[in-house]
């Protein structure tokens, strides 16, 4: 999963500036999944497909917007228009934010065709999200090299975001 994270599946090595920029994406990708899961979860709670289309528009529509910001702001750093090819670039590196839906949408999408209760599938979504949110911090750590303490500071970090969503998620869906 680190890898996956970090963009060095298969071997493949990239620099340490697109690293970032996926790790970066993974994270604000997964809490942007973890809120909508919440929102979603509220709305159509017994509606999991709408819920998984819900998770998936979602960050389709923010990746979409950090494209539209970083083309923008790489224009002007640049002063320059950017090409077609340029921009396609910038969401090829801004792709983690969707890659980040990928699994908690199929456990979604399990749920809806019954594999286990949509209940289940949500937790699950949940659980795959702070998953996630503690492999982006061990990548980040061994990417830094942090040491120990540094790495469970951060990966503590990390899926103490995804807690606090996830007792929203419990405190909203008891009012």
């Amino acid at each position: 999963m680190i890898d996956r994270i970090l963009g060095q599946a298969g071997g493949e090595k990239v620099g340490r500036g697109e690293m970032g920029e996926r790790l970066g994406g993974f994270i604000y990708g997964t809490i942007v999944v973890l809120a909508t899961l919440i929102a979603g979860a509220r709305a159509y709670s017994h509606g999991i497909g709408h819920v998984a289309l819900l998770v998936f528009l979602t960050t389709v529509v923010f990746w979409l917007a950090h494209v539209y910001a970083d083309s923008l702001a790489d224009s002007i750093r640049r002063s320059q228009r950017l090409s077609w090819h340029e921009v396609v670039e910038i969401a090829r590196r801004e792709s983690s934010i969707i890659e980040a839906a990928v699994t908690p949408v199929l456990l979604l999408i399990l749920g809806k065709i019954g594999l286990f209760s949509e209940n289940t599938a949500v937790w699950l979504a949940f659980a795959a999200g702070l998953v996630v949110l503690g492999a982006g911090g061990v990548a980040f750590a061994r990417t830094t090299r942090l040491g120990r303490i540094g790495t469970l500071l951060i990966v503590g970090l990390n899926v103490s975001i995804g807690l606090v969503l996830v007792g929203l998620k419990l405190f909203v869906g008891h009012h």
